[in-house]
């Protein structure tokens, strides 16, 4: 399961320590799906960055599964992330030069050998690109590319599953297909899911909604 406990973040300005979180605290169990809604600049980026383990709080303590990420050394922090953590973002960060089955598998360059060109595929069935996995990125429309960054984060079996505007970029139609393809999968796959966005409609889907507002997180 997934334990923030008390976390304060605060970065450092010429008029003194501005505090973006202010005492957060989260539990998540696997299968568990949270959206969090909050206005621009009010932390919650900032917060899945810590929950991710890609910045450190300012006091506070995280756990996955009973692991403190920031306890462990840089080349241990680096296969946590890769192998624990999934990561998708408003950008997708495809790499250009690559298939869509070459992006799904890069996670997996530095991973333990394992039967993962056999999951990619089945991944991308399953997010409806099936006949895609040859074409570039360059090929792709946007809700695509956001569809084989889903099954890019999904590759190794993460505990956590982190979205950062998943849907910014995207049309109406698009945005609920994606959503869709992604809580079909969480549902399927009982990651912990945690997704923050300024859409109401998207944040309306999950089965627990918070809000981020003024450093604190309450429920919606």
């Amino acid at each position: 399961m997934l334990v923030a406990h008390d976390l304060f973040k605060e970065f450092p300005t010429p008029a003194g320590a501005l505090q973006i979180l202010k005492g957060v605290s989260l539990d998540l169990e696997p299968g568990d799906a949270v959206s969090i809604m909050g206005p621009s600049g009010g932390g919650k980026s900032t917060l899945l960055f810590l929950l991710g383990a890609l910045d450190t709080p300012t006091s506070g303590s995280i756990e996955l599964d009973g692991r403190n990420p920031f306890e462990l050394s840089e080349p241990e922090l680096a296969e946590f992330r890769n192998a624990e953590v999934g990561f998708v973002f408003q950008d997708h960060c495809l790499l250009p030069q690559c298939t869509v089955l070459e992006n799904v598998l890069a996670p997996t360059l530095v991973a333990p050998k394992g039967e993962y060109q056999e999951r990619a595929e089945e991944l991308l069935d399953h997010v409806g690109l099936s006949e895609r996995i040859t074409h570039r990125p360059a090929e792709l429309s946007g809700g695509e590319k956001q569809r084989v960054a889903i099954a890019r984060a999904l590759i190794r079996k993460p505990q956590l599953l982190l979205c950062d505007e998943l849907t910014g970029n995207l049309d109406g139609d698009n945005a609920q297909t994606v959503t869709k393809l992604l809580l079909d999968l969480q549902e399927r796959e009982k990651r912990i899911l945690v997704v923050v966005t300024h859409s109401p409609e998207l944040a309306d889907r999950f089965p627990k909604r918070m809000e981020l507002k003024n450093g604190t997180l309450r429920e919606r």
